[in-house]
């Protein structure tokens, strides 16, 4: 049920991204693609995003009708509630100090952190994918696409 309600949210969700994108006035540059296509790209996937887990919800659901109820599902809940509520916290203080540490810095934290405990006892891959990722991205963004992130605390 909580993933047909978290399908409509998303729905709901594209359906106003793309009509705002839909007012973004068209600018003639020489830009060939304008300032809709990549909005519109996104408003996109986060539709097939939500078809997606509606069809993955509905496979699941005929798969747990197969299968008789556990009395576990009460205290699964709690930790799933507690889950959330750590992840906010953790996202909330990676938005404070991002400034301060720096993108890079800050998002290498963030993400190792976040592997830590969603693939735990790969620590090798975890500081791997998230050091790699935070500094490929950091050259990526400022270096090729020239956007400024903050540096942060770091000297680059």
């Amino acid at each position: 049920m909580a993933n047909r309600i978290t399908v409509g949210f998303a729905v709901i969700l594209a359906a106003l991204y793309l009509y705002a994108t839909e007012q973004i006035p068209i600018v003639h540059l020489d830009d060939p693609l304008g300032p809709k296509a990549f909005p519109r790209l996104l408003g996109a996937a986060l539709l097939a995003i939500a078809i997606m887990l509606l069809l993955e919800s509905l496979g699941k659901k005929k798969v747990r009708d197969a299968i008789p109820a556990e009395g576990g599902e009460q205290s699964a809940g709690w930790r799933h509630y507690w889950v959330v509520g750590a992840l906010t916290i953790w996202t909330s203080l990676y938005v404070a100090l991002f400034e301060w540490a720096g993108y890079a810095l800050s998002t290498s934290i963030y993400l190792l952190v976040l592997t830590a405990c969603f693939n735990r006892g790969r620590w090798l891959g975890n500081v791997l994918t998230a050091v790699l990722f935070s500094f490929v991205s950091y050259g990526v963004f400022t270096r090729l696409l020239a956007v400024s992130l903050p540096r942060g605390i770091l000297p680059f």
